[in-house]
């Protein structure tokens, strides 16, 4: 099946996916807080946190995996996620050799 390459800049429409993200830090944050201060029902927002977080990645990774596969992506969308992975394993390997 063909698909033609859009023209322009895509944007992608409104998502759910930062929301579901907020909850789950939000969840690791408050368990983070009552850990360190003793209370050992810490664990229960911690486990929801985690895994409302990945959840989270699951699906938002899942929604632009069927864009890119949908067609939706034009050679320069494509190229800018390129370089920006490329930038940031550039700068973790920087970091990492760091003094």
């Amino acid at each position: 099946m063909q698909h033609t390459q859009p023209t322009g800049y895509y944007f992608a429409p409104p998502s759910h996916w930062p929301v579901v993200g907020s909850v789950a830090l939000f969840f690791l944050t408050s368990s983070a807080v009552m850990l360190f201060n003793g209370y050992g029902a810490g664990w229960i927002p911690f486990t929801v946190g985690l895994f409302t977080l990945v959840y989270m990645l699951f699906g938002w990774f899942g929604t632009v995996i069927r864009e890119s596969e949908g067609g939706m992506f034009n050679k320069q969308v494509d190229m800018s996620f390129r370089w920006a992975m490329s930038w940031f394993i550039f700068s973790v390997v920087v970091l990492l050799f760091e003094k």
